[in-house]
Order: C-alpha cells, then sequence, then structure tokens
C-alpha cells in the first residue's frame, strides 16, 4: 500500500515549486513524471498523484532535484496559465487557470480629408461632427430609454454643456475626446488646438491599438 508523503507549495507568475517532504529519497529510486495537467512523484512505497493540477504546465521545462530532506519539483507555467492559481488542483469539472491582463481596447477613429492640393494630410472636419453630437444631445426619458438615469444622466450633463458650449469650446472637446480614445476631455482650444491630444488610460491599464 503506497503512503502520500507530506508536500507544500509556493509559487510566482512563472512557476510553482513544490516540496516533497521524502528524508534520505535516494536519487536513483526517484520517478517524477510530468504531463501539461499533471504531475506523478514515486520513490518506493511513496506516491503522490495530482490531477488534474489547477493550470497548464510545460513537461519540457518543468524539473526536479532530489535533496537529504525533501524534493523540490518546480513546475513551469505556459503563458496562458501564467498567474497565482492558490491551489495546486482543480476539480475535473472546473476550467485550467488561465491568465489575465490589464488592458482597453480603442478604436482607431476615422477622420475626414480636406482637399487642399496633392499630397495634403487629412483632416478632421469638426463642424460635422459638432453637428452630428448635437443631433443627439436630447436627453432622453425612461420612457424613451429604460437606463436612463445613472450613466445617461451623466451623459447628459455633458451634452449639455457641449451644447450651451462656443464653437471653439465645442472644437476642443471634440478633438480632445476624438485623439485621446475618450481619455481626454478638454475644453480649452487654445491648447489642444496647436497638436495632436495624446492618450491617458487609467491608472493600471494598457493602452493599446487594435487592427
Amino acid at each position: 500500500m503506497s503512503a502520500t508523503p507530506r508536500h507544500e507549495f509556493y509559487e510566482t507568475d512563472e512557476r510553482l515549486t513544490l516540496s516533497i517532504f521524502d528524508k534520505g529519497a535516494d536519487p536513483a529510486e526517484v520517478s517524477v513524471v510530468f504531463t501539461p495537467d499533471s504531475l506523478t512523484y514515486k520513490h518506493g512505497e511513496k506516491e503522490l498523484h495530482l490531477e488534474p493540477l489547477a493550470g497548464t504546465i510545460d513537461p519540457s521545462k518543468s524539473e526536479y532535484t532530489v535533496g537529504k530532506v525533501k524534493v523540490e519539483v518546480r513546475l513551469h507555467k505556459v503563458p496562458e496559465s501564467q498567474g497565482r492559481w492558490a491551489k495546486l488542483t482543480r476539480d475535473h469539472a472546473e476550467a485550467p487557470k488561465v491568465a489575465v491582463t490589464n488592458s482597453i481596447k480603442v478604436e482607431p477613429t476615422p477622420s475626414s480629408s480636406v482637399a487642399s492640393g496633392f499630397g495634403a494630410k487629412p483632416r478632421k472636419n469638426w463642424d460635422k461632427v459638432t453637428s452630428t453630437i448635437l443631433e443627439g444631445s436630447k436627453e432622453k426619458t425612461t420612457e424613451e430609454d429604460p437606463n436612463a438615469g445613472g450613466d445617461t444622466a451623466v451623459n447628459g450633463f455633458f451634452q449639455k454643456l457641449f451644447a450651451d458650449a462656443d464653437d471653439d469650446t465645442k472644437r476642443a472637446m471634440m478633438k480632445s475626446f476624438s485623439e485621446s480614445g475618450g481619455t481626454t476631455l478638454s475644453t480649452n482650444w487654445a491648447e489642444v488646438g496647436k497638436e495632436k491630444v495624446t492618450v491617458k488610460p487609467p491608472e493600471g491599464s494598457e493602452w493599446k491599438r487594435w487592427g
């Protein structure tokens, strides 16, 4: 009858280190078998089988060393399963751990061009954009939109601010909002009219252009 040796683990995002306490283990008799979702340790009558693992590992990069007091097994997490597992195994019906990244998606903003000769750079038609926004600036009632209130109320505030602003303020608001991917809203045309407004994603997020 096999006995399960005492074991414990610690981990980083890239690797999980498992300590199997098997004092005086003979390296020649120790067997450790890795598969993408399992680990099997055998030494004499001692056996430890972990399946399925909480995440997926790379068997070719996983390894172990036999010491005087314990056997240290290092499981190399595949990129898709990197991060903290917090446990060794999962239920068979449970999906393996997958990596989670913090990023935001910013869609590229289309621009209209003004014919001013061969090789002219595209220029945003802010007057047309202003007209388009004003057409939708009327705040909806709860009958027209069940979601009225909350975020809709906040949007209504900015719509009213936009509608009551002068032409330069409207251009500043649209240019800053459009060029920054929705991360900046400025009313100072003298400032934003000079150069392109850069993207400023929320703290802890990473801006990535898609497509």
